[in-house]
């Protein structure tokens, strides 16, 4: 149970807010692991000879284990107590990240941050559900508020602080700096939080739901990773991306059947929680894909070093944390879905400004679309998050703060193959038609084109002819990448817009209801 007994405020523990910390500290360190890695990338790529597809790999295989085991971990949770579980998750985050920092090779990155995805996993169902049995009705909108603030301002100023790291500390720091942060909030959980299970949960764990589900999210990932190099109508590609939707579909009959799910199904029944899964997947694919996009376009097109493209990035930290509690209480006296459709439109518009840069570049103008998109972000956070989490009965409290979970890392990672994915298309589709308008033969277009998307083979090309071709080669790749990234962005931004129209036809309740 998470009361003390004989403690004050109707038995809750007199450090709730204390444990709120530690909460806090844990999800941000999740959430900076999730966002800090891309700014990265450039300077990666250059120490390891790595191209960007592989290093998409070691981005994505955080959000990949983590979205494939989140809802194992909150059954975990519930069954086995959800603050053990959120220690466990730091003792695992903290440890990986340590020899994650100094593999030799890409494959070691990716398969140390897929460990630090299972830390993860066991963290962020933790935090959330943690907080309707450890806070009075009143008080919860306020323990939501600050752990979607720590979640939201994690990933918008990941950016900045891994180029901080990577920049005076070398790319490794955004790994191994995970251990320090670890102790801090392992500390805080152990010295203040309480215990919270489901007294009524079986220890039954589904595994075949589990493995069903981790495979549905792998060929979705996988396909739309790899199919950037092998083109989206290559047979394997599209029987992973078809295998995907099989493998989903085959999940939710699976669940239907077993006594005991890894997803009660029947918090589908309530239309705002369904509602929330919905717009909080738009928002993660929007702004995990956007941020991607721009931390190497800021890199590679406009030559900043990764300090200076990251905190090129912060604005929308600062309208995240203004509108932040403006959204809290608008849904406290409209209903949440008011603020979280209107999120979702600031969210697109913002990103349909940002994508200016695709045909011009003026900071300025980036800079507005930044702050209005972090204007959404921080207006629809903690409404979703309390209808998500705390609006379902408390014994549901792990099964669906794992589901929310669920979307926004999978979100997370989906936003990120995929706006890279149209960008990609975007700059070999230019980059040909520009080498066939010069003259070059089919074979030759085609070749530069790859390039644009082939870093290797970019550097074959450019060591082949003189400095002055050379030069005149990279600024056609700048010119290239910069289009191709402000319509992948526009066309994040158009998703957005979209989501909000509809929102409204699934989330038709717009009253909030509690347990």
């Amino acid at each position: 149970m998470a009361r003390s007994p004989g403690a004050p405020n109707g038995g809750y523990s007199p450090h709730r807010w204390t444990a709120m910390a530690g909460m806090c500290v844990a999800a941000g360190m999740v959430w900076l692991s999730f966002a800090d890695f891309g700014v990265a990338v450039p300077t990666i790529a250059d120490e390891l000879s790595v191209s960007l597809p592989a290093l998409q790999w070691a981005n994505n295989a955080f959000s990949l284990s983590t979205g494939a085991l989140v809802l194992a971990a909150g059954r975990l949770g519930d069954i086995f107590g959800r603050r053990r579980m959120l220690e466990i998750g730091l003792v695992v985050m903290g440890l990986v990240s340590v020899p994650a920092a100094f593999t030799p090779g890409v494959e070691g990155m990716i398969a140390g941050r897929a460990l630090m995805g299972v830390g993860a996993a066991l963290i962020l169902p933790a935090t959330l559900a943690l907080i309707p049995p450890m806070f009075p009705v009143e008080e919860q909108p306020r323990a939501f508020g600050a752990w979607m603030a720590v979640a939201w301002v994690g990933q918008a100023a990941g950016p900045a602080v891994g180029g901080l790291l990577t920049g005076l500390l070398g790319w490794r720091s955004i790994f191994w700096i995970n251990a320090p942060v670890a102790l801090v909030g392992l500390w805080l959980v152990r010295r203040a939080a309480v215990e919270s299970t489901d007294p009524n949960a079986t220890r039954h764990i589904d595994l075949v739901g589990l493995v069903i589900s981790a495979a549905a999210a792998f060929c979705l990932l996988y396909g739309c990773t790899a199919g950037q190099e092998d083109g989206f109508t290559d047979p394997v590609i599209i029987a992973l991306l078809v295998g995907s939707v099989v493998l989903a579909a085959l999940f939710v009959l699976v669940e239907r059947r077993v006594a005991d799910p890894l997803l009660d199904l029947r918090l589908f029944s309530s239309r705002p929680f369904s509602g929330a899964l919905v717009a909080n997947s738009v928002m993660n694919i929007v702004f995990a894909g956007v941020s991607f996009l721009l931390t190497l376009y800021l890199q590679e097109v406009r030559g900043y070093g990764p300090v200076a493209a990251g905190l090129l990035l912060l604005p929308s930290t600062a309208t995240i944390l203004l509108l932040n509690p403006v959204g809290g209480r608008v849904a406290a006296r409209r209903g949440a879905r008011l603020p979280v459709v209107l999120g979702l439109y600031l969210l697109g518009i913002g990103t349909l400004v940002a994508a200016v840069l695709g045909t011009s570049y003026h900071y300025a103008v980036l800079a507005v679309g930044l702050l209005v998109l972090g204007a959404g972000l921080g207006l629809m956070s903690i409404p979703l998050s309390d209808t998500a989490v705390a609006g379902p009965p408390e014994e549901l409290a792990g099964a669906a703060s794992g589901m929310f979970k669920v979307t926004s890392m999978l979100g997370g990672a989906f936003g990120v193959a995929v706006t890279v994915a149209v960008q990609q298309a975007v700059e070999t589709n230019q980059a040909v038609s520009r080498a066939r308008a010069a003259g070059l033969s089919e074979a030759d277009a085609q070749e530069l084109g790859n390039a644009v998307t082939d870093s290797k083979l970019a550097d074959q090309i450019l060591a082949s002819v003189d400095q002055s071709t050379a030069d005149a080669i990279t600024a056609a790749y700048q010119e290239v990448q910069a289009v191709g990234t402000g319509r992948a962005v526009g066309l994040a931004g158009l998703v957005a817009v979209a989501a909000a129209v509809v929102l409204p036809l699934v989330w038709r309740q717009a009253r909030r209801t509690r347990a």
